[in-house]
């Protein structure tokens, strides 16, 4: 995907910070990171509401990556992270994890060496036998296809099944808000079906989403509510579906063929 040129607002799109609402599970607020001098992510704010599927888009180089790090706590930032009402900005990775706050990263950083159930119960480490157990079962209910692959190493599965290791993994940890990123990334596009049906699926169970994607389109598809990233910044943001329809959007990240 190559955004062509900062998105000009349209009336469809909002430019300013998304107000927050009462029924926010996470609420981001004047977020920024810096590498040295250069500050790739400035004053970044958005929320997630309950039960909903919000997706960030943008070009590579925009600073999504960056932005759900800092949220997980894996990246140093300033500004306000509130989880369910509460401050968590102050607190560690594994700290924010036990919250509810889970990340399913890029490059998905499975154990390659070890097996499929043993990478599954890495993402229990807080919980007891018996809790790790049940969600285990809930995993191979979701996943098949782990189940079939349990005691296979991590590095011998394809591209589809690390990624549903992956999520998999984020599950086992009990998750309230969970952030993707990237997950269609190298992935074939009937695979990417899945993985996104998996999404909206997950809606169902009561965990919101926090999306990252280049697949724009897709993401569009089954977000609830879109911001578009650039150069560190939110641009404008509003309903996945009146930003579908934008042209701006359409121009730069969708393609003219989406307009049909």
């Amino acid at each position: 995907m190559t955004a062509s040129s900062r998105v000009d607002p349209t009336p469809a799109a909002r430019t300013g910070p998304r107000p927050a609402s009462p029924d926010a599970i996470l609420d981001v607020g004047e977020v920024s990171v810096s590498y040295g001098r250069v500050e790739a992510v400035r004053r970044v704010s958005l929320t997630i509401p309950r039960g909903g599927i919000v997706t960030i888009i943008g070009a590579n180089g925009a600073g999504k990556t960056t932005l759900l790090n800092a949220i997980a706590g894996v990246l140093p930032g300033v500004g306000r992270i509130r989880l369910d009402g509460r401050d968590i900005a102050g607190e560690d990775v594994e700290t924010r994890v036990a919250d509810g706050l889970c990340l399913v990263p890029e490059k998905r950083e499975l154990f390659a060496t070890m097996s499929v159930e043993d990478n599954l119960r890495l993402g229990a480490w807080r919980l007891g036998n018996r809790a790790a157990g049940e969600g285990l079962a809930g995993v191979f209910e979701r996943f098949p296809r782990l189940k079939e692959r349990r005691r296979q190493h991590a590095g011998t599965l394809s591209g589809g099944e690390r990624q549903m290791l992956a999520m998999g993994r984020a599950l086992m940890a009990r998750p309230r808000v969970l952030m993707l990123d990237e997950p269609s990334l190298g992935l074939a596009p009937r695979i990417v079906k899945d993985v996104l049906r998996i999404v909206t699926e997950l809606r169902r169970t009561g965990v919101s989403i926090l999306l990252v994607e280049q697949n724009a389109r897709a993401a569009l598809q089954v977000a609830d509510y879109a911001y578009v990233m650039e150069l560190g910044e939110i641009t404008i943001h509003g309903p996945a579906a009146e930003l579908a329809q934008d042209r701006r959007v359409i121009d730069s990240y969708l393609g003219l063929g989406a307009r049909h």
